[in-house]
């Protein structure tokens, strides 16, 4: 896919599906191509193989590998895929590498989790490996601490199709963007419908979710809310889906993929517990919330169904 074309995509939903489980707790590629499939049959702009929303930092290489192949084959060009990558600089190139092999249309690259990485080193990881990708890039930033300079210098790479931007600095961000060639990276809001609003305002473009595994219907018709420039509109939906969000952030984001697993077990795919250091499942009171919640979705006819 070209750059152009990427930069268009990630103006819409990056959907990012979870991971499948067997019972014995390895990745079940079948049910994980099931979910991949539903997003995708549900119109989601852009879909993210193996990002946080899928266990990307419980999963071995090999097991990256297999979640990206079980993508593309649900996805069944329906949508673009783009393969998360991350880890050691060489093993993110080789990822890329593979990620093109296999057919993906982009790459997003984890952001380091080295303890000692410098802001400015960072970006020389994500340029790096922009360099070296036979795919269009996606930078996730979700650390603290980046100049304006280096965020201009990340977005002026001309491999790197956008930055998923994840933390709360929204001072940072529109100063970026501003700063930032208009024709370079597009900003992407990180963190999903709840700051979309918030984001857009800044300028940044479209958002990533976690939410469309189990309802798309809501994260898209916050998107369609905010490319109208309808803000009272897209906040009316975050006001629905505010409680499901609210449920992921508890013990310090430990339950961020759990409940959305959860949930799409209720909806009728079994896809098994969180890896730790995860919460692996819910506990009775949490989870009696979250179905109850999801009934009323259900109800509303915006809850997919297996």
């Amino acid at each position: 896919m070209s750059i152009e074309t990427m930069r268009q995509v990630l103006t819409g939903v990056s959907g990012v599906p979870v991971t499948a489980y067997d019972g014995s707790g390895e990745v079940e590629p079948r049910l994980t191509a099931r979910v991949y499939q539903r997003v995708a049959a549900a119109g989601i702009h852009n879909i993210v193989a193996a990002g946080n929303t899928g266990e990307f930092y419980a999963l071995t290489p090999q097991e990256i590998r297999r979640v990206h192949e079980a993508a593309i084959s649900g996805v069944d060009g329906k949508a673009p895929v783009t393969a998360a990558i991350g880890r050691s600089l060489r093993e993110a190139i080789q990822m890329a590498k593979d990620a093109a092999s296999i057919g993906a249309s982009a790459v997003m690259s984890h952001q380091p989790v080295d303890p000692f990485a410098a802001p400015g080193s960072q970006i020389d990881y994500f340029r790096d490996l922009a360099e070296a990708s036979p795919l269009p890039l996606v930078a996730y930033v979700r650390a603290e601490g980046f100049s304006v300079d280096e965020m201009v210098r990340l977005a002026g790479h001309g491999n790197i199709a956008g930055i998923k931007f994840a933390t709360t600095d929204l001072m940072l961000l529109s100063r970026a963007i501003a700063a930032s060639d208009p024709n370079g990276a597009l900003f992407v809001c990180g963190l999903a419908e709840s700051w979309a609003s918030t984001f857009a305002a800044a300028g940044a473009r479209g958002f990533t979710s976690g939410l469309v595994n189990v309802a798309p219907k809501l994260s898209l018709a916050v998107h369609a809310a905010l490319e109208k420039g309808d803000f009272a509109a897209a906040r009316a939906i975050v006001n629905k889906l505010e409680p499901f969000e609210r449920m992921r952030t508890k013990f310090r984001n430990g339950t961020n993929v759990t409940v959305v697993k959860e949930a799409v077990t209720y909806s009728g795919l079994s896809v098994g517990p969180v890896r730790v250091p995860g919460v692996p499942q819910l506990d009775a009171k949490d989870r009696e919330e979250l179905f109850a919640l999801l009934r009323n979705w259900q109800e509303a006819g915006e809850l997919s169904t297996a």
